[in-house]
C-alpha cells in the first residue's frame, strides 16, 4: 500500500514513517521542503492519507489559520481535483474543544476533511489528541515532557508554575499502533464526552458536549494522567540514575516510557559515563545497575591465581556467570564439610546460583583475567551487608 504521510519530518511524522517502513509500506513523505509538484503527484499515488501537518507555536496566530486549517483544505482539494477517494486521517488535538486560536484553526482544519468525506464518500478519521510524547520531539514545541527532558538531560532549569496540575499524555509508540491499525481495516475508539470531560476536566459540560456535536471524532489510549511534579522528580531522577544506579519501575508502564523518552534527548557526547572500580587485591568490583525489586547486577575481574569470596548470607541470594577465562566456585552448606566444585569458563556460558547458607568463593584458574557477571536478589545495603566471613 502507498500511503501519504504530511508533516512527514515533524514529531509524530517521523516516529509513524519509520513504523510504517519497518512493516513494509511504500512511504510518500511530505513536508514543507517537499513542494507543490510533489505533493500533486503523491495525491494521485496514495492509497491512505495520515494527515500530520500543523503548526503549533507560531510566531503570528494567523500561521495556525494556515498551516493547520488552509493547508488541510488544500490538501482535501487537490485529492478531489485527481478524482481520489482514500481513506484519510488527522491527528488534531482536544483544544479544537477550547476557545482559542489554535483549536479554532484545527476545527477548520477538520471541517475540511469533513466537507472531503461529503462531497467524495471517503472514509475519514479525525483524532483529537492530548499531549504526546517520546522520542524524536522537539523542546519548546511539541510538548512540556520534551522540554523538561532536554533541559534536565543538560542540568538547565525547568519552570514549572503548578506541581499538582495533572496533565493526560500519550506516547508516541501507542498513537503510531492506533494509526497504523487503520490501514489494516481497525476501527478506532470513538471520543466521547466521558473521554472528553476526563481529558479536559476544567472545561464546561456544555462547552464538552458542543465540542463532539455534528461529526465522529476519534481518540488514542492508553493515556496517561501525571502531575506537572512527577513528571519532573522522575526525570530528575533518571539523571541521578547515573550516579546511583537504580534503574526505573519499569513495570510501571508510564515509567517506562518516560525513560525511553529521557534516553533519547541525552546529549550525543554524553552517552557514556564511568563507573566507580572498587579495587582490592588482585580483583576488580563495579557495580552496574539496581533496583528497589529485582537486586544489583555488578562485574567482578579477578587476575589469575586469585580467590575472591570465603563469605556466606543469610537471606541474600546470587548468580554468577563467568563470561571471559577459565575458573572455579566452591560451596559449603554451613553445617557441612562437602564442598561443591563447578568449573566455570567465558567458553561455555552458565549460571551458577549461590543459595544463602552457603559460604562460597571463587578461583581464577587461567593466565588472564577472569570477568564474571553477578546478579545479587537485593541491592547491596552498607547498614545492613548480610555477608558474613567463612573459609569453604
Amino acid at each position: 500500500m502507498k500511503i501519504l504521510v504530511t508533516g512527514a519530518e515533524g514529531f509524530v511524522g517521523q516516529n509513524l514513517c519509520a513504523e510504517l517502513v519497518n512493516r513494509g509500506y511504500d512511504v510518500l513523505k511530505y513536508d514543507l521542503s517537499s513542494g507543490e509538484e510533489a505533493l500533486e503527484a503523491y495525491c494521485r499515488e496514495a492509497e491512505f492519507v495520515f494527515h500530520l501537518a500543523g503548526v503549533n507555536r507560531p510566531v503570528d496566530e494567523q500561521e495556525f489559520f494556515e498551516g493547520n486549517a488552509d493547508f488541510s483544505a488544500h490538501l482535501c482539494e487537490l485529492l478531489k481535483k485527481n478524482e481520489r477517494t482514500v481513506p484519510i486521517a488527522m491527528t488534531s488535538s482536544i483544544q479544537a474543544a477550547l476557545d482559542n486560536a489554535y483549536g479554532k484553526s484545527k476545527v477548520l482544519g477538520e471541517e475540511a476533511l469533513f466537507a472531503y468525506r461529503e462531497e467524495m464518500g471517503a472514509a475519514v478519521y479525525v483524532f483529537r489528541l492530548p499531549n504526546i510524547f517520546g522520542k524524536w520531539s522537539r523542546p519548546n514545541y511539541n510538548s512540556m515532557v520534551a522540554t523538561f527532558c532536554h533541559n534536565i538531560a543538560r542540568e538547565e532549569p525547568i519552570t514549572i508554575h503548578s506541581k499538582s496540575a495533572i496533565v493526560p499524555l500519550l506516547y508516541i509508540d501507542d498513537l503510531v499502533e492506533v494509526l497504523i491499525a487503520l490501514t489494516e481495516g481497525e476501527e478506532p475508539q470513538i471520543l466521547t464526552k466521558e473521554i472528553l470531560e476526563d481529558l479536559l476536566p476544567y472545561t464546561k459540560r456544555e462547552q464538552i458536549e458542543a465540542a463532539l456535536e455534528g461529526h465522529t471524532y476519534y481518540t488514542a489510549r492508553p493515556v496517561h494522567k501525571e502531575s506537572v511534579g512527577h513528571v519532573a522528580e522522575l526525570l530528575y531522577s533518571f539523571r541521578a540514575s547515573r550516579e546511583s544506579k537504580m534503574v526505573p519501575y519499569l513495570k510501571d508502564g508510564f515509567e517506562k516510557k518516560l525513560y525511553s523518552t529521557y534516553l533519547s534527548f541525552l546529549p550525543e557526547d554524553s552517552f557514556a559515563y564511568d563507573l566507580k572500580m572498587n579495587e582490592g587485591v588482585g580483583s576488580c568490583f563495579t557495580e552496574l545497575i539496581k533496583s528497589e525489586d529485582r537486586g544489583q547486577v555488578s562485574v567482578n575481574i579477578i587476575q589469575p591465581g586469585i580467590t575472591k569470596g570465603n563469605h556466606w548470607h543469610q537471606s541474600k541470594n546470587e548468580k554468577f556467570i563467568v563470561v571471559k577465562g577459565e575458573g572455579i566456585i566452591r560451596l559449603r552448606r554451613l553445617d557441612s564439610e562437602v564442598v561443591l566444585e563447578y568449573l566455570v569458563s567465558g567458553e561455555q556460558i552458565r549460571a551458577v546460583d549461590i543459595p544463602p547458607g552457603y559460604t562460597h568463593n571463587i578461583t581464577n584458574l587461567g593466565e588472564d583475567d577472569l570477568v564474571t557477571v553477578m546478579w545479587a536478589n537485593e541491592p547491596f545495603d552498607p547498614d545492613n551487608p548480610d555477608t558474613f566471613y567463612l573459609e569453604v
